[in-house]
Order: C-alpha cells, then sequence, then structure tokens
C-alpha cells in the first residue's frame, strides 16, 4: 500500500514525487515512456538546447560589433547540434532518475490506468494507494487538416526537433511560442520561414504591444508571416490556405511544421471508469487545491488545462502533495510566469493590457527602452529591448510587466515575486537592484509608473 501513486513523470509528476518522498511518504511513479516527460525529452529543454546553438551562431555573425575580427565563415552543424543536445537530455534524465531513486521512489516502467480512487493497474498487476495524482501531460496536437496525418513532410515540435539538416524553405502552421520558438532557431539557421496563423496577430498569450514588436523584430530576421489566414489542406509539402480576403493561397516548403498547440492525455487513464469529472478540451476538473471531484484522486499540469507550463505543473503538483497529506497550501495563477524563447526573448507575468482594460480596472502604464540599462547596450549591439508595466491606478500596485529583448527570462523572476507579493511602486523603490544589470531596466519602469 503506497501513500501515494504519480501517473506520469513530467515536471508536474516526478517534482511531486520526489517532494512527497521527502516527507516520508511511500511513493510510486508510473511512466510509460521517458522519465521526464514531454518537456525533458521533447520540449522545453531540447528546444532550448537548439536556440541556445543558433544564439550563439548569431553571436559569431555579429562578432564585428564587439571588436572581433576575422573569424571566418560561420557554419551551424545540425549533427553536431543533435548530438548536443541529445547528451544533455540524456545526462538530464539521469539525474532525475537517480534522484527519485536515491529518495526511494520506486519508478514502474509500465502505462497505468486508474481501477478505483485508490487502485491501478500496469502489465496485468494491480497497485493500492491512499492517492493517486494524475499528471499525464500532452502531446502535440492534429487539427483535422486534410493531408496532415501521415504525411512524411509534416512534422509536429516533436518531430522536428529529429532533423539533422537544415531545411531550406519551412512553412510553420501556427504562430504560437512553439512555432515562433522554432521559427526563430531555423530562421537564424538559414531557412526561409513562412508562418501561416489563423489569428490577426502571433503570440496570443503575450501583451498586444510586446507582441507587435516581436513580430517586427521576427520581420527583421527575414520571417513572413500569413495572419488572419485558414489552413485548408496539405498536398505532400505544399499547404492550401484562404487568404483575409478570401483568396485560395499556397506556399511549398521542405517541410511543413504543425504547431496548432497540445492536446490533453485523457484517453485510457480510468477517468471515466472512476467517474472523475473531466472535459475532453479543458481537461480535467480541479479546484485550487489540486482535487478532482473524487476523494484522493488529484490532477496536476497539462492534464488539467489550467497552464500549459512546465512550472505551473510543478507548482501544482506541490500545492496536490501538500493537501493530501494535510499541509494548507492552494494554487494562484494570477502571477504565472512566462517566457517566450525566440530572438529577442520575451517574458511575462501577470495581467495584459488587454485583461485589465476587459476587466475594467483602472491602471497606469509605464513604457521604457532596456537601453536605459547600461549592460543591455553593452551586451545587445544594435539591438532594442522594451520593459512594460501595468499597475494599478489606485494602490500603485505591480499587476503586470511584460519584457522583451536580450534574455529578459533571466530576471523575470524578481517581476513574479513582486506581482505574488502584491507589490506597489513605492516598495520596489525600497528593493536593491545590482548596478550593471539589465535588471535596472525593470525598476527604472515601475518607479516611472
Amino acid at each position: 500500500m503506497y501513500d501515494l501513486i504519480v501517473i506520469g513523470s513530467g515536471p508536474g509528476g516526478y517534482e511531486a514525487a520526489a517532494y512527497a518522498a521527502k516527507l516520508g511518504k511511500k511513493v510510486a511513479l508510473f511512466e510509460k515512456k521517458d522519465i521526464g516527460g514531454t518537456c525533458l525529452n521533447v520540449g522545453c529543454i531540447p528546444a532550448k538546447t537548439f536556440l541556445r546553438s543558433s544564439r550563439a551562431f548569431e553571436d559569431c555573425e555579429e562578432a564585428k560589433l564587439y571588436g572581433i575580427k576575422n573569424v571566418g565563415q560561420v557554419v551551424l552543424d545540425m549533427a553536431a547540434v543533435q548530438k548536443r543536445k541529445q547528451q544533455i537530455v540524456s545526462r538530464l534524465v539521469r539525474g532525475v532518475q537517480s534522484m527519485l531513486t536515491g529518495l526511494g521512489v520506486e519508478i514502474i516502467k509500465a502505462k497505468a490506468k486508474m481501477l478505483s480512487k485508490n487502485k491501478v493497474e500496469a502489465d496485468g498487476k494491480e497497485y493500492e494507494a491512499s492517492n493517486i495524482l494524475i499528471a499525464t501531460g500532452s502531446i502535440p496536437a492534429a487539427p483535422p487538416i486534410p493531408g496532415l496525418r501521415d504525411n512524411p513532410k509534416v512534422l509536429d515540435s516533436t518531430g522536428i526537433l529529429a532533423l539533422d539538416t537544415v531545411p531550406k524553405d519551412l512553412v510553420i502552421i501556427g504562430g504560437g511560442v512553439i512555432g515562433l520558438e522554432f521559427a526563430s532557431f531555423f530562421a537564424t539557421a538559414g531557412s526561409k520561414i513562412t508562418i501561416v496563423e489563423m489569428l490577426p496577430k502571433i503570440a496570443p498569450v503575450v501583451d498586444d504591444e510586446i507582441a507587435k514588436q516581436l513580430m517586427s523584430e521576427l520581420k527583421k530576421a527575414g520571417i513572413t508571416f500569413n495572419l488572419s489566414c485558414k489552413v485548408q489542406k496539405i498536398e505532400g509539402n505544399t499547404l492550401s490556405f484562404t487568404d483575409p480576403d478570401g483568396k485560395d493561397q499556397s506556399i511549398t516548403g521542405d517541410y511543413i511544421l504543425n504547431s496548432t498547440g497540445r492536446t490533453l492525455v485523457l484517453q485510457d487513464i480510468g477517468l471515466e471508469e472512476v467517474g472523475v469529472d473531466f472535459d475532453r478540451r479543458r481537461g480535467i476538473k480541479t479546484d485550487d487545491f489540486g482535487k478532482t471531484n473524487i476523494p484522493n484522486v488529484w490532477a496536476c499540469g497539462d492534464v488539467t488545462g489550467r497552464c500549459l507550463l512546465a512550472h505551473s505543473a510543478t507548482r501544482e503538483g506541490i500545492v496536490a502533495v501538500h493537501n493530501m497529506f494535510g499541509i494548507k497550501d492552494r494554487m494562484r495563477f494570477n502571477a504565472m510566469p512566462s517566457v517566450v524563447y525566440t530572438h529577442p526573448e520575451v517574458a511575462q507575468v501577470g495581467a495584459t493590457e488587454a485583461q485589465l482594460q476587459a476587466d475594467g480596472i483602472a491602471y497606469r502604464k509605464s513604457v521604457m527602452p532596456m537601453a536605459m540599462a547600461g549592460r543591455f547596450t553593452i551586451e545587445n549591439a544594435g539591438k532594442n529591448g522594451t520593459v512594460k508595466v501595468l499597475v494599478s491606478e489606485k494602490y500603485g500596485q505591480i499587476l503586470g510587466v511584460h519584457m522583451i529583448g536580450g534574455c529578459c527570462g533571466e530576471f523575470l523572476a524578481s517581476a513574479t515575486q513582486m506581482v505574488e507579493m502584491e507589490l506597489c511602486v513605492e516598495d520596489v523603490r525600497r528593493i536593491i537592484f545590482p548596478h550593471p544589470t539589465i535588471s535596472e531596466a525593470l525598476k527604472a519602469t515601475i518607479l516611472e509608473a
């Protein structure tokens, strides 16, 4: 009899299992594929190794801006990029496995299905636990576009990570975070990128003003955008779509990347049999404590449909573990940080301007160039950056921080703390920021508000 059974070993699942073990609980972790889930094996980590390589490539090409001459011809070796990616992934997977076994978590490499609120089955064997945490995550979505499925020229976010050559022409369906990150990498590597997006803007989760700046910067990198366009069909490596005027258009690429979002993994894990309340589009319904409608059954991460980010999954899993073992805690989503790892990077936390307007909240806005911080100018020759801060009109409370430029995600945590702790402008005035750092642009923009 276990204290906790976790189904799924992504960031939400393995962190929850490890934390419960640290609390002295007997834990079993079921995983049908690879420890670490999508994020570690075919998502966040491998994608960021690609982007780091492209940033190094870009640095070499721009070396003369920093006084470096005679660098020679720069070549991006995709085979070497792939080798480094796999080495990093393998090392991190081994690290996670070692951590879990070191804490006493029993790892069972098998597909698990719930039989009841306290029992699961895997490979014909039954296991019992006081609590079950569902953390089955998500997989790339495959919309019903004729010609998309079973087409060797159509790749999803998993398939494109296996490419060992740089395509000359790459067509991307979807201008969301996943599509933009791959567009940024392959554009830097030399691909001609065309994005087809059904919405009138890219990066729908990003503040409108920052999203416009991002598109402007990506256009400078040679990326072509077709917004408000509806994909009709795919024939081989040719994509047909309808433009905003209703005219039929088509474009051909070496490959077509389907980056139309994620589908939650809800099937064949026993939800119907146990009576867990869920929606096929919105996921398993949970409250702010991680509880489902069935006692002792909990859920965290993508499968809840609330926030498809690895760090959200981790926090949701910890909250669930706390509550199942009598420690008061609750999940808050109003201070959820997110980063788009394009070149330039986008980082944000809290409310967007559109959200505040929709909610009728009076606010003040401050927008300043990152270049007001000397470190940004030093590190980003010839490039632009922006910090946008939204504060409440009445109290000066920091409601949202939105940034584009450099590696701004590296100091987003400080902005997240400000939103989470409901700090006001005058509170930030008392905080000492190190000099010279790019983060000084954040403080200056807040004080300007």
